[in-house]
């Protein structure tokens, strides 16, 4: 009897282990957000000449030492083919964040909110829906003058919404991976 005892409570106590232990309430991790702590936004002159660049970098993330936020000036009435790359330099490798954008680009979209007059962005690049990403650009500049760009990178946003692949955030949804503002000068 005593055996039998032993059996059914090594019994309750395997049966105990096996259920908590495979539940289907454990949680899963489908995609972690990643730091992102360096944005570049290179612009080539279409007919050729030197690429400008904007650039922010917080290697220390939030808090800490403030960014650095850059631009240079950009040439009035000229084209520019423009390409973003984003950066995760806050460990000892730097890990390239563009890559995996490219690979959920059905999950990702960049918007730029252009203030002033001198600076018009239009998308390049589609994912497989049609709906635009963001990492190619066009960018073409007017007469001379001053402004702000914001680039925004959104996850998951809701590209079906009104306005959205027109490049307007308001209706996009999703939740803001990185916010950029910088100063823009055409001469």
């Amino acid at each position: 009897m005593k055996s039998f005892k032993a059996l059914l409570y090594i019994s309750t106590i395997m049966g105990i282990v096996m259920t908590t232990s495979c539940s289907d309430d454990d949680p899963i991790i489908e995609n972690e957000e990643e730091l992102i702590t360096t944005v570049i936004y290179r612009m080539s002159p279409v007919g050729g000449g030197s690429d400008v660049e904007f650039q922010f970098s917080d290697p220390d993330g939030d808090g800490g030492e403030a960014p650095r936020i850059s631009s240079e000036a950009l040439a009035a009435n000229t084209a520019y083919t423009g390409s973003l790359i984003f950066l995760d330099e806050s460990g000892e490798e730097t890990e390239d964040i563009t890559e995996e954008i490219e690979e959920e680009d059905e999950e990702h979209q960049v918007f730029f909110v252009v203030t002033g007059n001198s600076l018009q962005i239009s998308y390049n690049d589609m994912d497989e829906d049609g709906n635009p990403i963001g990492l190619s650009t066009t960018v073409n500049t007017s007469d001379a003058g001053t402004g702000n760009l914001t680039i925004i990178l959104r996850h998951e946003p809701v590209k079906t919404n009104s306005g959205v692949a027109d490049g307007d955030p308001t209706n996009a949804e999703g939740e803001t991976d990185i916010e950029v503002t910088f100063n823009y000068t055409v001469e």
